[in-house]
């Protein structure tokens, strides 16, 4: 293709998603604190009342008991996840809840509320919401904004437009890159390789300098094209991560071609209609957990930092049960993980984030960087200023696009 036809391409597919990256942009940057704000927009719920000391209890209630009561208090839903990561003091424990399946029927029952906030202490419920309904009121703010970042806020169709414009970002990051490159030079027979590459460098220079005193046209468009080069390889992360959360039919199998992975589905058989309840009582199941994941790091040479999460499938009879082992690079919310047989308690898979297999490393780490889980703070605020990033080179690319459009209509 010519080098006009790759121009229009990063016009009209930039002009295509430059509102879904602004969006994105701007609602990236904020749910990068997603807990640290949520815990202030939504005070009521997270944090306990202030209050005095109870009477001494022989033993607190453990997780276990907690999804027993929020069973007990839920009967039209299935209590099937259970976080197991140590909560703060004065915080009150979460649980997620999705409603049963009626019988006859294949779809979950709709319920007002699916996060439950209980005390830990007492076991009494504290509140409820339905994440991310914000006609519920300002406590859903930011699960709002992290639909909104997700998927438009506009669940499985959101995703899918979601998918295709990373998809497209991915390309024009490549489409933009080469675009900056000044058009080849003639080279004599008497240049040498690294003089021709030194003044192609000398040449390219100016792609990399914004003119911050050469009026606003110029200043917009040396922001979009400096911009765009020296957060390059930040942008590309953005843009193909978020290819794998949204369209992973495509991400897969690109990244299949390249490196191995371990992405297949849990061997064993499947019953033939939903479980509801495991065969397994959940406290045993949590022993059994800890054992098989103890095994594995043995096997497989890593060692487990903190428990995350049991969870249960009724539409498979398994048990999964996530860590934050030595294999994982995020400094929380771990996934190093198994699954369990429910009913006979048969290891059937494992699964590590890095070290194993290269395609799931490397995703490991363009998901991480992605949702700025490595390297303390500095990064955290790097990502949010990234977000920034990314709706300015939306906005400076359609004002380029509308200024140019402008003269040519004025030429003709």
């Amino acid at each position: 293709m010519s080098r006009r036809a790759w121009l229009l391409f990063h016009r009209w597919v930039g002009l295509v998603i430059a509102g879904f990256l602004l969006l994105a942009g701007l609602t990236g940057g904020l749910i990068v604190w997603y807990h640290e704000l949520d815990a202030v927009v939504a005070a009521e719920l997270h944090h306990l009342p202030t209050r005095p000391a109870p009477p001494a209890q022989p033993t607190a209630p453990d997780r276990f008991d907690l999804r027993e009561r929020v069973a007990a208090a839920y009967p039209k839903a299935w209590v099937n996840y259970v976080d197991l990561r140590p909560l703060e003091p004065g915080r009150s424990a979460v649980f997620f809840i999705e409603g049963a399946i009626p019988p006859g029927s294949r779809e979950h029952r709709m319920l007002p509320n699916d996060e439950v906030f209980i005390d830990p202490l007492s076991g009494g419920i504290v509140g409820e919401r339905r994440w991310g309904a914000i006609s519920q009121g300002w406590h859903n703010l930011l699960p709002f904004i992290y639909q909104l970042h997700q998927q438009l806020a506009l669940g499985t169709v959101g995703t899918w437009v979601f998918g295709i414009v990373a998809l497209l970002w991915t390309l024009d990051c490549f489409v933009g890159a080469w675009l900056t490159l000044p058009p080849k030079a003639p080279r004599s027979h008497a240049t040498s390789a690294l003089r021709a590459a030194r003044r192609g460098w000398q040449r390219w220079m100016p792609a990399w300098r914004v003119r911050w005193r050469g009026g606003a046209y110029k200043l917009n468009f040396d922001l979009h094209r400096a911009g765009g080069l020296w957060l390059w390889a930040m942008l590309f992360v953005l843009a193909w991560s978020s290819v794998a959360f949204n369209l992973n039919a495509v991400y897969s199998p690109v990244m299949k071609l390249f490196f191995a992975t371990d992405d297949g589905p849990v061997p064993g058989p499947r019953p033939k209609a939903d479980q509801i309840e495991p065969g397994i009582p959940w406290r045993q199941a949590h022993r059994m957990a800890q054992a098989h994941m103890a095994a594995e790091g043995r096997r497989l040479g890593f060692e487990v930092v903190e428990p995350q999460a049991l969870s249960y499938d009724p539409h498979k009879a398994l048990y999964r049960y996530s860590v934050r082992s030595s294999a994982d690079v995020r400094e929380k919310f771990g996934s190093t993980r198994l699954w369990f047989d429910a009913n006979t308690g048969e290891l059937r898979r494992s699964w590590l984030p890095s070290g194993r297999h290269a395609g799931d490393t490397i995703t490991t780490w363009l998901v991480t960087l992605h949702i700025a889980q490595v390297w303390g703070l500095p990064f955290r605020v790097f990502v949010t200023l990234m977000g920034l990033v990314v709706a300015m080179l939306s906005i400076t690319g359609v004002v380029v696009w509308a200024k140019k459009r402008r003269a040519r209509l004025a030429a003709r």
